[in-house]
């Protein structure tokens, strides 16, 4: 557990510059692009996860999950291969997820309501190649031990993203259009950058593999890769068809709830563009934590290690517990002054202090995810997700033009307590585990 929770401060020190850096980068573009050009961002951004679902097909957490098991049954010689044999699956998949992405960007800007969000969309699907594999080489710094590598990649591509985000800015159209285009490239050209940092970072920590450089048989990992990422894949791709197309009703569902069309993306810009990004400003550690776990439980699941599963479990969960009640405290009090001093919005520091709760659910879940993968029961948690994406799609689509906002807070925290409730649950049925 000592050594779950160094590697997780480790990520979560470089984590929370990233985060930082997503939130200076979030308010620039708030300035630039004003609330309806960040809700319009928003919604390109929603249209376009599918795609990215349908170009990640779960590998980032079957290659963490594949090289686990080698290292932890001492074939460190088989790394290299199955590494490959993933960058493989994730080219497959995510090459034609691009052609896709591009050329139908007119008919789903169509669908989703503004046509205006077409050329964002194009920019996106070109970095979609270059997020899968690095997927991947998250997947294997992950595994080994060093995940701080893959987050070190991940704040490359901040930074990157937000100076040619400033850059494309300052020499673009304002308009919301134009300035979404421009983010979108910035987006795009951060992708292919980060990922030849990642290469080489890869290609200096195979040395430190015990047995990699030695030659290696073949052995089926193609059946055992594909076993392990298309169930997952495809109820992935189910769940992310329903919350994109959540995502492109809300904007829809608020204008039938008697706001105008401007005034409806603005709502669906400060909650996914500035509250959203302060209250999972904390979540770096959770996130951290429950890729650690992965791995870890991995290991000791291979080697049937019940206690260590149950300390690890318990310990995690009681950990997370109280540091994700200390961080709703510190939103519920300051969310006013967060939402002035970072966007300049009263509105958005009251939604929140109106949401601060809402994180001890969403933290305590993210990590409950984590532990349920690290069991290989990675498909109980997609069919979980799944069943909350139906039931949010439900609710947008008849509560939210009756109530509004209101209803839309309401939701939000609905759809993570029904996620969490039976996470929990499926990870008591295999761990003997409790909350407190």
């Amino acid at each position: 557990m000592s050594g779950i929770l160094r590697s997780a401060g480790a990520v979560t020190l470089l984590s929370l510059l990233l985060r930082l850096a997503s939130i200076f980068t979030q308010s620039r573009m708030a300035e630039s692009l004003g609330a309806e050009g960040l809700g319009l961002l928003q919604l390109a951004m929603s249209v376009q996860a599918l795609a990215v679902t349908l170009a990640m097909s779960g590998i980032r957490y079957s290659a963490t999950r594949l090289i686990a098991q080698e290292l932890g049954l001492g074939r460190g010689q088989r790394v290299r291969r199955v590494t490959r044999a993933c960058a493989l699956y994730a080219l497959s998949f995510s090459l034609p997820a691009m052609a896709g992405s591009f050329l139908l960007a007119g008919p789903l800007a169509r669908f989703a309501g503004d046509l205006r969000i077409a050329p964002a969309l194009r920019f996106l699907s070109l970095g979609l190649p270059f997020l899968s594999l690095n997927g991947v080489l998250g997947g294997y710094f992950t595994a080994v031990g060093r995940p701080w590598k893959g987050t070190a990649v991940q704040l490359f591509e901040q930074l990157c993203g937000t100076a040619l985000i400033l850059l494309f800015l300052s020499r673009s159209d304002r308009g919301t259009a134009g300035g979404c285009a421009a983010v979108a490239g910035a987006v795009a050209a951060g992708d292919l950058a980060s990922l030849l940092l990642a290469l080489v970072l890869y290609l200096r920590d195979l040395k430190r593999i015990p047995g990699a450089d030695r030659s290696c048989p073949p052995f089926p990992i193609g059946a055992r890769l594909l076993r392990l990422s298309l169930p997952l894949a495809f109820s992935s791709y189910a769940r992310s068809a329903l919350s994109t197309l959540r995502s492109m009703l809300v904007p829809k569902a608020l204008r039938r709830s008697g706001v105008g069309a401007a005034r409806a993306l603005e709502i669906y810009g400060v909650v996914g563009g500035m509250v959203m990004p302060v209250l999972t400003f904390a979540s770096v550690f959770f996130l951290a934590l429950s890729e650690q776990l992965i791995p870890a439980l991995t290991r000791a699941q291979v080697r049937r290690d019940r206690s260590g599963l149950e300390a690890t479990a318990g310990g995690s969960l009681r950990l997370s517990l109280l540091l994700s009640s200390g961080v709703a405290l510190v939103l519920w009090l300051l969310g006013p002054t967060l939402g002035r001093w970072l966007y300049r919005s009263g509105e958005a520091g009251e939604l929140i202090r109106a949401l601060a709760p809402l994180v001890i659910v969403m933290y305590l879940d993210t990590v409950v995810d984590g532990m349920l993968k690290g069991l290989g029961l990675q498909l109980d948690s997609m069919l979980i997700n799944l069943g909350d994406a139906c039931l949010t799609l439900l609710a947008v689509w008849f509560l939210l033009p009756r109530f509004g906002v209101p209803a839309y807070i309401a939701i939000l925290y609905g759809s993570e307590c029904f996620n969490f409730l039976l996470s929990f649950l499926r990870l008591s049925r295999s761990v003997r585990t409790k909350l407190l």
